[in-house]
């Protein structure tokens, strides 16, 4: 299994998970540049999904259909723990995670995850659903992935998030070495790199938790201290 990154608009990234006699073509926003790669590597594209339902991660959908024999699987009817063959390899594990969106999920391949908007690198997704709950649930179930494991975003949104993550953290020591190593041809980071530099997964950290004290907020229990961090900053 392997994944190729597709950048489009902006600053949105989509993607085409592969195996020798598959693709899964996830937020296919480049649809034209997703068809090429396939047909070059001689590898049908099977299915085309998202990781939630705002128009600029499925605007491209319609169009990789027409271009392929691919069949498409709407995300709202997808389950945890559901998983999407790739014929030759395991495959695709879905894992719901709303709170960005009620329909918000991400997928779990073989040392990566494609997160959408949910967890970006150096920063998360707004909480649009309003269920700031959910959210919390959905990050901490991503935060306990191995932290080897390869975080592919749904936008690229590094550079910005950056200078945030240095205003609330402005002595944390890795901040520096992550921006040094941020490629925008090719967007990723590993989990553990996102516990030491994303602020919004630090809520733990004797650093945060010191912050929020700065600030008189509440943080006596995970919940809160999460909640404060994205309410405050």
């Amino acid at each position: 299994m392997d994944i190729q990154q597709f950048k489009y608009g902006a600053d949105n990234l989509g993607y085409l998970v592969y195996s020798e006699k598959s693709c899964i073509a996830i937020d296919p926003g480049a649809p034209d540049d997703m068809a090429k790669f396939a047909i070059e590597k001689n590898i049908p594209i099977d299915i085309v999904t998202n990781t939630h339902t705002h128009a600029d991660h499925t605007k491209g959908n319609n169009v990789l259909l027409k271009k392929t024999n691919a069949r498409f699987i709407d995300c709202t009817t997808l389950s945890q723990g559901q998983v999407l063959d790739l014929k030759d390899a395991t495959g695709l594990e879905v894992m719901l995670t709303p709170g960005h969106t009620m329909d918000s999920l991400c997928f779990k391949g073989d040392g990566f995850i494609v997160t959408g908007d949910t967890l970006f690198n150096a920063t998360v997704g707004n909480c649009f659903s309003g269920d700031l709950e959910s959210f919390f649930n959905s990050l901490k179930q991503l935060m306990a992935l191995p932290g080897d494991t390869l975080v592919y975003a749904g936008h690229d949104y590094v550079l910005e998030s950056l200078k945030y993550a240095k205003i609330i953290e402005p002595n944390n020591p890795n901040l520096n070495g992550y921006a040094s190593a941020y490629n925008p041809d090719h967007v990723v980071s590993r989990l553990s790199e996102e516990l030491k530099v994303n602020p919004y997964l630090r809520f733990n950290t004797s650093s945060m938790i010191e912050r929020l004290k700065e600030k008189n907020l509440p943080r006596e229990t995970q919940f809160q201290r999460f909640s404060s961090v994205m309410e405050e900053f």
